[in-house]
């Protein structure tokens, strides 16, 4: 079982040929609404991927709420620990160019609510050995104590270090298994400008230091971690990228619900990556995650 505790969004997409530069005005090409926030991604990959998962957070009284729910209601996700609030339901403004590449402005509304005594209740029906995963769209105080509470009942945490805020580095060494891109990383290793051995020489410390496993994800280059003084890499797919919003939260997900199945760790991490690949290629975030079926398809 797995609770997702964390940001539900309603994602506003605009597609443009190229990204703006800053006091740049650019002709846009299209425009659309789709399901968002960290959170939520997290849980509907995982949810997809063949997990029972429940999604814990905060929406609001507002008209973006049941479309910000919509594909997690559909899949069978367990909402009821999902509060109605009477800030709006939080948004993601997005642009992205026509290399795949985006911006992403998050502003947190409902998401901002979510406060202790949810991580408490998040945390209160877990057994030992399932999973709360974790991201940093709601308050760190929040998230401390999701962390604090699965510590103290034997539940396997994973925190995704992302959007990069100051809370990062300390809440990133709290957890069993911590996930960062590049630049969150350097953060977590309080070095810059690092990458190849130094990358790994540093992961190597970090996990000497925490005992956690630690999970860099390294765009089109894949993905590496260490996990049990042992280094491992994976590869996604060759791919032309359509959109690579939500493509870290699908492999979050996916690595999530990989290791709830009780797959070995290389095999998590390399359906993880391949899921990560296939989420490239639709826009959106939550509508181009892929299902086990599709990932199995590509393995």
């Amino acid at each position: 079982m797995i609770t997702v505790f964390g940001s539900i969004n309603m994602d506003l997409i605009a597609t443009t040929a190229r990204l703006p530069k800053p006091g740049e005005t650019v002709a846009g090409t299209g425009f659309s609404t789709a399901a968002g926030g960290k959170g939520a991604n997290q849980a509907l990959a995982a949810r997809r991927a063949g997990a029972q998962v429940g999604m814990a957070g905060a929406v609001g009284s507002d008209s973006f709420a049941d479309g910000a729910l919509a594909l997690l209601r559909e899949a069978g996700a367990n909402l009821s620990l999902t509060k109605t609030v009477e800030e709006p339901t939080g948004t993601a403004h997005i642009i992205v160019g026509g290399d795949g590449e985006n911006v992403i402005v998050v502003v947190a509304s409902a998401n901002g609510t979510v406060g202790e005594e949810d991580a408490v209740s998040a945390v209160a029906g877990m057994a030992p050995g399932d999973t709360l995963m974790l991201q940093l769209e709601i308050p760190a105080a929040s998230v401390e104590k999701a962390l604090s509470e699965a510590k103290r009942q034997g539940v396997r945490s994973i925190i995704n270090i992302a959007p990069l805020t100051a809370d990062a580095a300390r809440l990133g060494r709290m957890a069993d298994i911590v996930i960062a891109n590049e630049t969150e990383f350097e953060l977590l290793a309080g070095k810059s400008g690092i990458d190849g051995a130094e990358r790994e020489a540093a992961m190597r410390q970090l996990h000497a230091e925490t005992g956690q496993t630690v999970i860099v994800t390294l765009g089109a280059e894949g993905v590496v971690a260490v996990h049990e003084g042992e280094v491992h890499r994976a590869r996604g797919l060759k791919i032309e990228p359509v959109d690579t919003v939500g493509a870290g939260d699908t492999f979050c997900g996916y690595l999530a619900a990989s290791l709830d199945a009780g797959l070995a760790f290389p095999d998590a991490l390399r359906r993880a990556a391949v899921a990560g690949s296939l989420a490239c290629l639709k826009p959106g975030a939550q509508p181009a995650i892929p299902t086990a079926a599709e990932v199995a398809a590509r393995l």
